[in-house]
């Protein structure tokens, strides 16, 4: 299973967009955000997609209430999600991760930090995708998880001005 992974969309809807593109091309099934929405409208944009949506809450989501109007199951996080025949953790900031959360996953999805990151830890898979938003490094960036091969590979979608 081809598993879109995306966080810190900061009502960028262009790299939204894009990111969208890139989830299609690659042929993604299921899309997890790994929070910071900031409003509605990019997970607006995301559910209108042909493939589900999963995420929870970052520490920018000001409009939680709409947010939760579109997606309910959203929560802060850790969230922990069978796909693919895997068991992935989806949290905004890593460290909020507990032990048991780490033990019982094998793929974590994070994001916060703005900062692509593919990492193996202890058997396990880490991905954070970076920033969609681009806001901060202007860099555009998602990520797409293989379940069967337990890779991943961040792609640049759109370039921010700055």
């Amino acid at each position: 299973m081809k598993i879109g992974a995306i966080s810190d969309t900061h009502d960028n809807l262009a790299a939204v967009a894009a990111a969208l593109r890139r989830f299609q091309e690659a042929g993604v099934e299921v899309i997890l955000h790994a929070g910071d929405y900031v409003a509605p409208f990019a997970l607006k944009r995301l559910i209108q997609a042909a493939m589900p949506v999963h995420g929870v809450f970052g520490n920018c989501d000001g409009e939680r209430t709409g947010l939760a109007k579109l997606l309910p199951e959203l929560s802060d996080g850790p969230r922990r999600l069978e796909l693919g025949g895997k068991k992935i953790c989806l949290v905004h900031v890593e460290k909020r991760l507990t032990p048991e959360d780490f033990e019982a996953s094998d793929i974590i999805v994070c994001g916060h930090t703005h900062e692509p990151k593919v990492q193996r830890q202890e058997g396990r898979l880490i991905v954070n995708p970076g920033e969609c938003g681009g806001w901060l490094t202007g860099r555009c960036t998602v990520a797409v998880i293989d379940t069967q091969t337990l890779a991943a590979d961040v792609h640049e979608v759109f370039q921010q001005a700055r």
